[in-house]
């Protein structure tokens, strides 16, 4: 048996590793995360080493890899339904936020400035396939 890693997806934020390493260890597959304490110390420097990078046993790699695919990446809305873009019908909807208005703006610069948290930020979804923003009411 290979006692070997292989890297199998990268997480900007350790968070959203640590939920997917759950998911495969109740799998019952063996789960590595490299350079979550590095990020949980400054998130920062997420994009210079290349994120949290989530490892399995070689021997695992496919297995696990079958698992991620089930798992759905895209938005729901409160009641866990898919969020559909209203242009294209597509199910590709990821949730950003956005700063496109002055008060978001304000609260994004005192967030800088006092090193705060933001107060104030819009929240959008955007389309992968046709790139439509929109709201969901």
């Amino acid at each position: 048996m290979s006692d070997k890693f292989k890297t199998i997806a990268r997480f900007q934020y350790s968070t959203e590793a640590q939920i997917i390493k759950g998911r495969l260890e109740a799998e019952g597959i063996q789960v590595f995360l490299s350079d979550a304490l590095t990020i949980d110390t400054d998130p920062l420097v997420s994009n210079a080493i290349g994120g949290v990078k989530l490892k399995v046993l070689s021997v695992q790699a496919l297995e696990a890899q079958h698992i991620l695919e089930s798992i759905s990446k895209y938005s729901v809305d409160d009641e866990g339904r898919t969020v559909v873009c209203p242009k294209c019908k597509s199910q590709k909807v990821e949730l950003f936020s956005t700063i496109k208005d002055a008060k978001s703006l304000f609260w994004f610069i005192f967030g800088v400035l006092f090193s705060a948290l933001p107060f104030y930020m819009k929240h959008k979804y955007r389309c992968e396939t046709c790139a439509e923003e929109f709201n969901i009411k």
